[in-house]
């Protein structure tokens, strides 16, 4: 099928709010002067609704955006697709590559079933792709090391530890450092911490089938911080950026935690165990303490971490949770050019005093009757950032992955927020702020 896009509105018959027509054997894109990208990726959407595996798109007005939001429309997890750009410029083309092979990197390792991607796979995958972009891009020196098992006990990531020691498939930590100075003394620009649960039952809280169904995703916050690193790479990061991936599977057995265990984290931070499905905040600890400990000028994290955001913002939003105003500023104005949904849900200090324990110094979930889910496990969060009030932001990814399909998106992975992370990175880098 070739499609055309058209500045022209749609014959009458078609409707007057038709974005999609058909002409001869051409299905044709109707959008104004001003590039509406959730036109082109429903337009893609609604011919693989209609069978169409192949699609050749023409015309002189494709640039590298629109074929990027028709590329995300028609992408399917089997991958049974075929789509052929038009002749683009050597710029846009160059950026259309690093959209799709960042993209397909982050949709893939989002759909791989939990019995493939494994948290030693999900960590040697990780540092695959982005030793292939620094590679690729001749971008600079990276290290990095995986700290597995029982070696995670030795020293001191004791969240980690504890959700995945449960599992056949041991937990491991990805210390992963992007310098492109080459100098050991180069301030660290940012820390990405994520969560990387490649299967979730729920530990002992155990999840119903219809919630654990969709639980080989939960590792979306780790595969959007990779490919938004990647991405950035690729598009000329010239800053130091360290990655941390906190990998588990969080699985029932004679060795699993279970409630009212006690975790003492490495900053003298001791848990309480009040509920085994809030495991990411648990893991994520671990990463937080460490990237604290780099003096970065800010630190983010992502996690598929509540279904309280998920009630709050639907399937279609990241949520957005910090006390920096001007961070949350800059990502959402980071969003907004990428044409991307992020949402600010509130965190406070109050949330702070709602997860106490009489057992420990605070609990791994609310202890009201009726607590905002996702700004108390990002008050968790928060006793693992000396100065949580500035220069950190959470984020709660439940745009991550879809069981059902909408009109944008395909069941499976969706990627939302890497080229926002992106263009993050590669603006604070520019401002040196």
């Amino acid at each position: 099928m070739q499609v055309l896009l058209s500045h022209q509105a749609p014959d009458e018959v078609w409707g007057k709010k038709a974005f999609l027509t058909f002409q001869q054997n051409q299905a044709i894109v109707h959008f104004s002067e001003n590039f509406d990208r959730t036109l082109v990726q429903k337009a893609a959407r609604k011919l693989r609704g209609q069978g169409i595996k192949q699609a050749e798109l023409i015309g002189e007005h494709w640039n590298a955006d629109s074929c990027w939001a028709f590329y995300q429309g028609f992408y399917t997890a089997k991958q049974d697709f075929e789509v052929d750009f038009p002749e683009l410029d050597e710029v846009e083309n160059e950026k259309l590559l690093e959209l799709i092979e960042t993209g397909d990197f982050v949709r893939e390792i989002i759909n791989l079933p939990s019995d493939v991607l494994t948290p030693e796979v999900l960590a040697n995958r990780a540092v695959q792709f982005i030793q292939q972009q620094a590679e690729d891009w001749q971008a600079g020196e990276l290290s990095y090391k995986i700290i597995k098992g029982k070696d995670l006990h030795e020293q001191g990531y004791h969240g980690i530890w504890t959700v995945g020691k449960g599992s056949a498939n041991a937990p491991v930590m990805l210390q992963l450092d992007f310098n492109p100075t080459g100098d050991v003394n180069a301030p660290v620009l940012a820390c990405l911490v994520g969560k990387g649960i490649t299967f979730d039952t729920g530990g002992y809280s155990l999840k119903p089938s219809n919630s654990m169904e969709s639980m080989k995703a939960d590792m979306g916050g780790a595969a959007l911080l990779t490919g938004a690193l990647g991405l950035a790479i690729a598009q000329g990061l010239n800053a130091r950026v360290k990655l941390y991936l906190c990998c588990a599977e969080n699985m029932i057995s004679s060795n699993a935690f279970k409630l009212n265990d006690i975790i003492q984290y490495r900053n003298g931070v001791t848990v309480e165990v009040t509920n085994t499905d809030a495991e990411g905040r648990l893991v994520l600890a671990d990463g937080l303490i460490e990237a604290d400990a780099q003096n970065p000028q800010f630190i983010i994290d992502a996690a598929t971490l509540t279904g309280a955001a998920k009630v709050a913002v639907g399937n279609d939003y990241h949520s957005v949770l910090s006390m920096d105003d001007q961070l949350v500023a800059d990502l959402l104005q980071s969003a907004q050019q990428a044409q991307e949904p992020f949402w600010r849900l509130p965190f406070a200090e109050l949330h702070r005093g709602q997860i106490s324990t009489a057992f420990a110094d605070i609990a791994n979930s609310g202890s009201l009757a009726v607590s905002a889910g996702a700004s108390t496990a990002t008050a968790f969060l928060s006793y693992f950032v000396k100065n949580y009030q500035q220069h950190w932001l959470h984020l709660d990814c439940s745009a991550t992955y879809r069981k059902s399909p909408s009109d944008l998106w395909a069941v499976g992975a969706t990627g939302i927020g890497v080229q926002t992370l992106a263009n993050l990175l590669l603006t604070k880098a520019k401002q040196g702020v």
